[in-house]
């Protein structure tokens, strides 16, 4: 009988910050259908948390993961894809920051969702790759769009067409990852960082998420929840006073919904 760990989400909060980490340590924290389906609603218990304020996306022990489980793509290779295309929109619609930090594998599927997080902290000896070509799998013209729009054209194209894992300081240079850390300093960064994310005010970070994506006629709205709300008074009082700033405004509050 297998002793390995049911493959699962595992979830914490702490501090302003909501960590999930992807666990399935038999196939290097492969995803499997379950694992895909249950990243949404996850997503949106979280969004709806007043308390979390960041997102950090890892995965357990010394690898990211290793793309989708490929026994899912073995019974239904449309409705493996179909499934990871829903969960990397989940993630790429989250409110709120989100960080994926990464080391060892970041292949396929977790490539997928590395990408649709808004930042991506790694290890040196990191690995990513996308690989639908090694399986004859289309890859969706959403995930694609947002591949190009990360890494630009030719990057994308090397990835998509070939299927090879390039490192960390290529990925660096490519625009695909944020900052390259040693192994022993990523957790330390990522925490340190996270907690600079949960300090700052989610006005400012929601509105600028938004625009970055391209959504328009939103200008209005977000002016209306300058003036009205309490952040930017906050933020400048904090400044004259030379304090540290306590902002309150969250998406989705009776103060602040759309």
């Amino acid at each position: 009988m297998s002793t390995d760990p049911l493959p699962q989400l595992v979830h914490a909060r702490a501090d302003g910050v909501a960590t999930v980490v992807i666990s399935h340590a038999a196939k290097r924290n492969a995803m499997t259908n379950a694992m895909w389906r249950a990243l949404p609603p996850l997503l949106d218990e979280l969004a709806a948390d007043p308390e979390v304020r960041v997102l950090v996306l890892t995965g357990e022990g010394a690898t990211f993961c290793a793309g989708a489980d490929i026994s899912g793509l073995v019974e239904s290779a449309d409705e493996a894809r179909e499934l990871a295309v829903r969960a990397e929109e989940a993630l790429a619609a989250f409110p709120k920051p989100t960080l994926a930090a990464v080391r060892g594998h970041c292949v396929g599927g977790g490539c997928q969702l590395a990408v649709a997080c808004d930042l991506r902290f790694v290890t040196e000896g990191a690995l990513f790759g996308i690989t639908p070509a090694k399986l004859g799998i289309v890859y969706a013209a959403s995930s694609t769009r947002r591949l190009v729009d990360l890494v630009g054209p030719a990057t994308a194209k090397y990835l998509l067409f070939s299927g090879e894992l390039i490192g960390s300081a290529r990925a660096l240079r490519s625009g695909l990852v944020d900052e390259v850390h040693a192994e022993d300093e990523l957790d330390k960064r990522v925490a340190e960082f996270a907690r600079v994310l949960a300090s700052r005010s989610l006005l400012t970070q929601v509105a600028a998420k938004e625009f970055a994506a391209g959504r328009t006629g939103r200008e209005e709205y977000f002016g209306a929840q300058m003036r009205e709300g309490d952040d930017t008074a906050e933020g400048v009082a904090a400044f004259l006073e030379r304090r540290t700033p306590r902002f309150s405004w969250m998406p989705g509050s009776s103060s602040s919904s759309a």
